[in-house]
């Protein structure tokens, strides 16, 4: 295949060279990454053959801006593997991903490449750097370093051979859960098994029998479908086994993920002690705000101490309320959310299906945007003209105060069996300068939102609102970013600190001032009445000791499996118990199991990291502490935070960033008090 029939080697030739996706054909990919593989090896030869003497500029930035294409390219194909995929899609990354492991492995070991990377570095102190400079060179030189490029050739042989397997071993775990999750569906033909269950929610399962080509009613493991099942049905015996089918995805079935999960803890330790670490977490806190698993888990113990006493409460309190209903046995997992939803009907007159009219996700996605437009300046228009990868995407151009290019914003909020579970905030391009030009980025948002019904529109749950501001969060980090270097743009920031600007947006959900301009009724336009709002902010902190307790145990969970010293023995869901046990309410279900299912921390980016959704917390509490003071809205503190956090992406160390927001360290006093516990 030549580059003329390829439009992946073509250049773009679209608005804002925004990717074509309509021309892309699966057959693309494999040639577009062979041959852009081999224009970066060459490009990469040229920097390391330089009979020059190193440079900042003629290593450390040329190796910033090389492997244009294959960013690309890997960028279109990996975002459509998690949004979009298939079996023919899935087959080609397992092929893929070694072959781009094995090019990373190839830079790093280049020992003339490497050399010239640590002559600039010892040069450090005399080359008169910026402050984005220098963090770039520092970056570059320890991810040689972090990579392996100082061991001797024996280590660097098996570094490379560890790297290789370990990519193919997240894909295949990502894949296993994605497929147990579609793999499960529950089919009611009984009317009266469809007790408790909210109108909206029999008609969007209505629609699944129909989509399957079956009788009555579907619900699957899809959020939008179980979360409302569990927290509705009637039916005890029903929700016991939608539970244990989603909490059971890939242990013991034939998604088994129990022997991979375990190879990739072990694979991952065994590159870290060949640098001399004891453990994958030592390796990992070195390069986070934390530091050291030492200090992780002195946070987690603090935030356990501040909560379980108040989780051990509720967890008495919502057992008796059940028992006032009738209920004569001890709470199981799968009867949590039931009896909790009533209860919070009961105690705040508030719920999903009370407030789901007043979140139609078409005025709720206007309601963000313009927040964004309140707080920065920034508008939105969507361009019907521009290519998408799917018929259910839209895509927006952003601009900004004076009207000009911002970035391109993609919008993908329904599940489907082609794309993955959750929600996450991605890039098709990062931002960057290059020769006085400022490159803006393309961003992406996918959610798995309720589904529109045959007769309703898209009505969200209020967890469901908070999840997208909390993407759209992440998405005005990448939006709004203006740095020098792709490689420090946007979100490329340590894990523990990446989540503050999406949790940071999450405050506004319960903000009285911008519930009262977003929520309006999608029959009656009528605006959400002032004691629905009070409602919600008087629930804000419903169960609060128990949520704080359940993340807490994932972060416990996270640490475990990557503080290991060696290979693990135990059987998965053994050592499971034993890191989450400190953290127990419920007793042992026999046929579950989370880490075999736990993709953020094995298919993803998050191992040794979890615990920064909750360290994330503590600072977005304190920044949202200090718009609090001056208004929620206020010109000057949002300014502030767009210039120091939004915009310096990873330019500087995050602790910097956020004291020159902040002017003082973050508190953890702002979340107790935000959550109730103090």
């Amino acid at each position: 295949m030549t580059v003329q029939t390829n439009p992946l080697l073509n250049e773009f030739t679209t608005p804002y060279e925004s990717a074509p996706f309509e021309k892309i054909e699966i057959n693309h990919y494999l040639p577009a990454f062979t041959e852009s593989v081999e224009i970066a090896r060459m490009e990469i030869d040229q920097i390391a053959d330089n009979t020059d003497q190193a440079s900042f500029a003629n290593t450390i930035e040329a190796l910033e801006y090389i492997g244009h294409k294959l960013d690309r390219v890997a960028s279109i194909f990996f975002n459509l593997n998690h949004a979009n995929t298939n079996d023919e899609m899935q087959a080609l990354a397992r092929e893929i991903s070694p072959m781009l492991t094995e090019f990373s492995n190839d830079i790093i070991m280049n020992e003339k490449l490497f050399s010239r990377v640590k002559e600039v570095y010892h040069q450090k102190g005399e080359l008169k750097l910026t402050v984005e400079q220098e963090k770039l060179l520092t970056d570059r030189y320890k991810s040689f370093v972090r990579s392996g490029a100082n061991l001797e050739k024996e280590k660097k042989d098996q570094i490379r051979e560890i790297s290789k397997e370990l990519s193919k071993l997240s894909l295949l775990f990502g894949e296993n859960v994605l497929a147990a999750t579609n793999d499960f569906a529950l089919y009611i033909t009984d009317k009266k098994d469809l007790s408790g269950l909210p109108d909206g929610i029999i008609e969007a399962a209505r629609t699944v029998a129909k989509e399957n080509n079956k009788e009555g009613w579907g619900f699957t493991l899809q959020f939008p479908s179980y979360v409302p099942f569990m927290q509705y049905s009637d039916n005890r015996e029903l929700r016991e086994k939608m539970f244990k089918a989603y909490t059971s995805r890939c242990f013991n079935d034939k998604y088994d993920n129990q022997e991979t999960l375990k190879r990739i803890v072990e694979l991952r330790l065994k590159k870290v002690q060949l640098f001399g670490y004891n453990s994958y977490a030592d390796f990992v806190l070195e390069e986070r705000m934390a530091e050291k698993s030492s200090k992780v888990f002195d946070f987690l113990t603090e935030l356990l101490d501040a909560s379980m006493p108040k989780a051990k409460e509720e967890f008495k309190e919502l057992q008796d309320y059940a028992k006032s209903l009738g209920a004569d046995f001890k709470l199981e997992r799968w009867d949590w959310s039931y009896y909790a939803e009533k209860l919070k009907t009961e105690k705040f007159d508030v719920n999903d299906e009370i407030t789901r009219p007043y979140f139609e996700l078409e005025r709720v996605k206007k309601g963000v945007f313009s927040l964004a437009t309140r707080l920065y300046g920034i508008k939105f228009n969507i361009n019907p003209n521009l290519s998408k990868y799917h018929e259910e995407v839209d895509v927006y151009e952003v601009t900004n105060e004076k009207g000009e290019f911002l970035s391109l914003l993609y919008t993908d909020f329904h599940p489907r069996n082609s794309k993955q579970g959750g929600a996450w905030m991605t890039s098709f391009v990062d931002q960057y300068r290059k020769n006085g030009l400022d490159h803006r980025p393309h961003i992406s948002i996918v959610c798995n939102f309720t589904k529109p019904g045959e007769t309703k529109p898209s009505l969200l749950t209020f967890n469901e609102v908070t999840t997208f501001l909390h993407e759209f969060g992440h998405a005005l980090h990448g939006m709004l970013s203006k740095c020098t270097y792709s490689s420090l743009s946007g979100t490329s920031v340590y894990r523990d600190f990446v989540e503050l600007p999406s949790q940071f947006m999450e405050n506004f959900a319960t903000q009285k001032e911008w519930l009262d301009d977003v929520a309006e009724h999608y029959e009656t336009g009528e605006k959400i009445p002032s004691e629905i709002v009070q409602k919600i902010i008087d629930s804000e902190n419903f169960l609060s000791g128990y949520s704080f307790v359940r993340q807490i145990s994932f972060g416990l969970n996270d640490m475990a499996w990557h503080s290991v010293t060696k290979p693990v023995t135990d059987e998965v869901a053994v050592f499971e118990d034993k890191a989450m046990a400190s953290t127990e309410l419920f007793d042992r279900v026999e046929t579950s199991c989370m880490s075999t299912s736990f993709s953020h921390i094995f298919a993803g980016g998050y191992g040794a990291g979890y615990y920064g959704y909750k360290w994330a917390e503590v600072l977005d509490a304190d920044a949202f502490d200090a718009f609090k003071t001056a208004g929620i809205f206020n010109k000057e503190i949002a300014n502030s935070f767009r210039e120091n956090i939004l915009e310096k992406g990873g330019s500087d160390h995050p602790m910097n960033l956020y004291l020159e927001f902040r002017g003082k360290e973050p508190s953890i006093e702002p979340l107790l008090k935000r959550s109730g516990l103090k």
